[in-house]
């Protein structure tokens, strides 16, 4: 997967100014909720302005920025547009695939040990009705989570369902090398994207997915109930989706033709899309914001945010703080142990100064962007030393 552009140099102030972040707040939970690019925010209150007035809105105006979003997706992950539609979360994506992956009494469904909590009910609910069985794949700390997976895929497996990288601790997946083990022994491969798309370079060509799904308010910086779902060619013609939406249907431009139904989809991935895509407010923020990271480019802001935090965790050594190994983490955020676990209420006792991380397991998941500074390494870090002393 190689870089495309150079992407952003440095995090000076003007790239930090393009996000609406006051200079007293270090938040460094990007894996939890973005923070709001101001491109976005006059996207959002332009969009809001013009639905003030519905009657200006024409009949292209439903497809138009739909249109618009699922191409640049299908860019970002060097996709044809053709394969991506617009879905309103991870569980709607995800359960699209297993409504279509057909399992076998006896086959297996692979995924990765605490695994967020979307891509992991729709297949215990596939399990447990084709009484197949779930195999949940953890590995040590300092061992690799791609050879573990690796190693519970076999001629029973039908899906393989896994992350980019863990949500709870950056350690990072090969999904190159797991996708073709996938393909070897007959297996779909379905990707969550959502804690790595946008800042960590995908290319669908190299991996080959079956179904890759992403929402859109984490690193890709847009608003809350906006995703992504990419489906390979080979589940387009008789895929079905979760829901009879009109939108994508053949002939929903014709709006005086719309009750002439008609069985016939549009061509590709459009067929599995949701009904409220159109999202008249929404999708003009989420175009901002993936314009905003094509400029920008998932492999720059990857090398950026790889600098700062393997700079954390060097100085985290003196602190007793532990990472997953370099070979193992994607960079962009990672999951640090404290030698001494976690004092109970740190997230919160690191909030009242105004520092934002996330606590997941027994991790303090840090999640920067390309707003975020070295001061704020010394204040984590200063504040960290404080409350745990």
């Amino acid at each position: 997967m190689k870089p495309r552009t150079e992407g952003p140099r440095d995090t000076s102030q003007s790239v930090r100014s393009a996000f609406d972040i006051p200079n007293d707040v270090v938040y460094l939970n990007c894996a939890s909720l973005a923070p709001r690019l101001r491109s976005v925010t006059t996207a959002g209150g332009a969009a809001l302005d013009r639905m003030a007035q519905p009657w200006i809105v024409q009949v292209p105006d439903w497809f138009r920025d739909e249109r618009i979003l699922s191409e640049t997706f299908a860019r970002l992950i060097n996709a044809p547009a053709r394969c991506t539609t617009l879905v309103p979360s991870v569980s709607y994506g995800i359960a699209v695939a297993a409504r279509n992956i057909p399992v076998k009494p006896g086959q297996n469904i692979v995924v990765i040990a605490h695994e967020y909590p979307s891509n992991y009910y729709s297949w215990r609910r596939l399990a447990d009705a084709q009484s197949a069985t779930i195999r949940s794949v953890d590995a040590p700390h300092h061992e690799s989570l791609t050879e573990a997976v690796l190693c519970a895929i076999d001629r029973q497996t039908a899906v393989v369902a896994v992350a980019n990288c863990r949500w709870t601790d950056g350690r990072v997946l090969d999904l190159v090398r797991i996708g073709a083990m996938a393909r070897r022994h007959g297996a779909a491969l379905v990707v969550d994207a959502s804690q790595s798309l946008g800042a960590y370079p995908l290319d669908v060509r190299d991996c080959q997915p079956d179904y890759l799904i992403s929402v859109g308010y984490k690193w890709l910086l847009g608003p809350y109930g906006v995703a992504y779902l990419y489906v390979a060619e080979r589940w387009h013609t008789d895929g079905e989706p979760l829901e009879e939406s009109w939108l994508h249907r053949e002939g929903s431009e014709n709006f005086a033709k719309l009750v002439d139904y008609t069985p016939v989809y549009k061509p590709g991935a459009e067929r599995f899309g949701h009904g409220g895509s159109a999202q008249f407010y929404l999708l003009p923020m989420a175009v901002a914001a993936l314009s905003q990271i094509a400029e920008w480019t998932p492999d720059g802001i990857n090398r950026r945010l790889r600098v700062w935090t393997d700079t954390l965790i060097a100085r985290g050594e003196s602190y007793r703080l532990t990472a997953p190994e370099p070979s193992q983490r994607a960079g962009h955020m990672v999951g640090l142990r404290s030698e001494r676990g976690l004092q109970p209420g740190l997230g919160s006792a690191l909030a009242n100064r105004n520092i934002y991380v996330g606590i997941r397991g027994d991790c303090i998941r840090v999640a920067p962007h390309l707003h975020t500074t070295d001061r704020d390494i010394d204040r984590f870090l200063e504040a960290l030393a404080a409350l745990t002393a």
